[in-house]
């Protein structure tokens, strides 16, 4: 069964073969993980803070914020997925506090004005169709002097070695959706992201990249299992099949071969915007 998609390119349903949001939740933590802390680091997070993860997919942020703000405050997770949500319910701890998901898109959130201490937003902001428009809800659900915090990968590819392997096999593929599909995570540049937080009301804006090396002990398992999570490795394999899909594999693991060691190991460096701001004091 093909999956249809919604405006961000992202499944609404998985694969019948394999479910893409336990592989996204799976495969896409080793390279979130070291963002994640560092998203929530330069939020200044605090205990009793009442805390939105904007775009949550499988829940990383809101789950390292539940773990900063103590049982007096409370983690709100928001995505316009429903599947994304209940990977993220299965897999959030039973700590406190409890997370909060709710399906809703980004520029219509179901929260009153002046709701959260910190809105935080983890690769998600490249994704919104209208992204001043999902800026300024955040600043709507966020209090006078709150903090904004928003991760996007940085543009262009090259700048990310497997990022620019994955684009390398998408060209010799030629598939116009999954060229689309990838375009879309790299959509969202320093320049494009503060113009459109200046836009929504922000000030005291931020952005500054940051790089992590992640060690993969397994490289062919990972791009294998990263590739049917990402939007456009389905693309891959709803346009090419299972043999499309294993060449395609096979075209990004020979592409980062001078980063892999003789054991099937790679380390290799990621770099992304990240963006902090301060949400403008109310005028209402």
């Amino acid at each position: 069964m093909a999956d249809s998609a919604d405006p961000t390119g992202f499944p609404l349903q998985d694969n019948a073969t394999h479910d893409a949001t336990e592989h996204y939740e799976r495969y896409s933590a080793p390279i979130m993980a070291p963002f994640v802390t560092a998203a929530v680091e330069a939020t200044d997070l605090f205990p009793g803070a009442q805390v939105l993860d904007l775009a949550c997919g499988t829940g990383f942020v809101a789950r390292a914020a539940a773990a900063q703000v103590g049982p007096t405050g409370h983690v709100a997770a928001a995505d316009l997925l429903e599947a994304m949500l209940t990977t993220a319910a299965r897999h959030a701890p039973r700590m406190y506090p409890d997370i909060e998901f709710t399906q809703a898109p980004a520029d219509k959130l179901p929260y009153p004005d002046d709701s959260f201490d910190a809105v935080v937003c983890q690769q998600g902001v490249q994704f919104f169709p209208d992204l001043e428009a999902a800026l300024t809800e955040a600043a709507r659900v966020t209090r006078p002097g709150g903090r904004f915090t928003a991760t996007a990968w940085t543009p262009p590819a090259d700048r990310n070695p497997y990022m620019a392997a994955h684009l390398k096999t998408l060209t010799e593929q030629g598939i116009p959706e999954a060229m689309a599909r990838f375009a879309t995570s790299l959509s969202c540049p320093a320049d494009r992201l503060t113009t459109a937080l200046t836009t929504a009301g922000f000030h005291d804006i931020t952005t500054r990249e940051i790089t992590f090396a992640i060690a993969f002990p397994d490289l062919t398992d990972f791009i294998t299992g990263h590739l049917r999570a990402v939007p456009w490795g389905q693309s891959l394999e709803q346009a090419g099949g299972p043999a499309g899909f294993t060449e395609a594999a096979r075209t990004i693991r020979e592409a980062l071969a001078p980063y892999t060691a003789p054991d099937g190991s790679a380390t290799l460096p990621f770099t992304t915007t990240l963006a902090t701001a301060t949400n403008r004091p109310t005028t209402r």
